[in-house]
């Protein structure tokens, strides 16, 4: 098809109009982008843009995968490298999962580090902790000849942590009051010179400035055949809101409303304070000071129950 001259030079002059607008708008689009190397993400976050983690249901197998890297470092025994890897790993979990975290360095007659994580601005405080050293000897072994070594404590202090870290990611931002979560140093140590239990619970009940609402500590709590019998020096009240909460979750076989041993633990600071405390504890456990506390002996179902059963007494609270 022909078109006749002066249509043609009309389609000339709106062509070159096409073309000059175009230039124009590349001109103005090369000022404003920089070129990206290949495979650089398109989205850049400002400094103003705040990324909120989508809420998800805790996680048995992601704490199980916890406490086999803390157990893979070896005993995080008080001055070692792998107590000081520890707490920066703690630190950085905190920190990624959006919670405002501290190292508490305190002095007890040894150096304490605490390490603390917190949520919330306003209403009453809530406390969960668990201890995260290992013992310096194996005391309880069966083979005298490994007594001396120290302990690997996958159960005795790695399941602990592994909880509060998963309860750390999983854990809505907009809770009704502030929760600290505690990962409290030298627990495990009693009855070695220089040292005594619970030193780091002691040292952190010491400097507190308030009086929390509870607190609650978890230990020994990823047993594979696990078994939570109430603990006697428990404040009753507490005892008896989480266990209502397990047995709604049908974990009554498992939460047992049967006494348990009277324990020293991280809990004995806060109620020697007046603070309400409870100690969630599996004391029946055969690996307890052994080289056998190991990741094998530990359950992610486990791990599971006890925090499905926190978060939602949280969530009820």
């Amino acid at each position: 098809m022909k078109t006749t001259n002066n249509t043609t030079i009309a389609l000339l002059l709106i062509i070159v109009s096409a073309l000059t607008a175009c230039s124009q708008a590349s001109q103005a689009t090369i000022a404003t982008i920089t070129p990206k190397p290949f495979g650089t993400p398109t989205h850049v976050i400002t400094p103003t843009q705040v990324v909120t983690p989508t809420p998800r249901a805790f996680s048995g197998a992601q704490a199980y995968e916890d406490v086999q890297y803390q157990a893979s470092l070896g005993p995080r025994t008080p001055g070692s490298e792998a107590h000081d890897q520890i707490v920066s790993w703690i630190l950085d979990e905190l920190k990624l999962a959006n919670w405002n975290a501290e190292i508490q360095e305190l002095q007890n007659g040894q150096t304490i580090k605490n390490v603390i994580g917190k949520r919330g601005d306003t209403g009453p405080l809530i406390i969960i902790g668990a201890h995260y050293d290992s013992r310096f000897i194996a005391d309880q072994d069966p083979d005298p000849n490994l007594r001396s070594q120290a302990v690997i404590g996958a159960n005795d202090g790695a399941s602990g942590v592994a909880v509060l870290l998963e309860l750390a990611r999983t854990l809505p931002d907009n809770l009704p009051f502030r929760l600290w979560l505690v990962f409290f140093d030298a627990e495990d140590n009693g009855g070695i010179e220089g040292w005594d239990w619970i030193m780091g619970s002691r040292a952190f009940v010491a400097a507190l400035q308030e009086k929390p609402e509870a607190a609650v500590i978890i230990d020994m709590i990823g047993d594979s055949n696990l078994n939570i019998p109430i603990e006697q020096n428990s404040n009753p009240a507490l005892v008896e809101e989480i266990w209502q909460v397990a047995k709604n979750l049908g974990y009554e076989n498992i939460f047992l409303n049967q006494p348990g041993y009277s324990m020293i633990d991280d809990h004995t600071p806060f109620l020697e304070a007046g603070i309400p405390a409870i100690d969630i504890i599996d004391f029946d456990y055969p690996y307890w000071h052994t080289s056998q506390d190991t990741p094998d002996k530990v359950s992610a179902a486990s791990l599971e129950i006890i925090g499905k059963t926190l978060s939602t007494w949280l969530s009820t609270r």
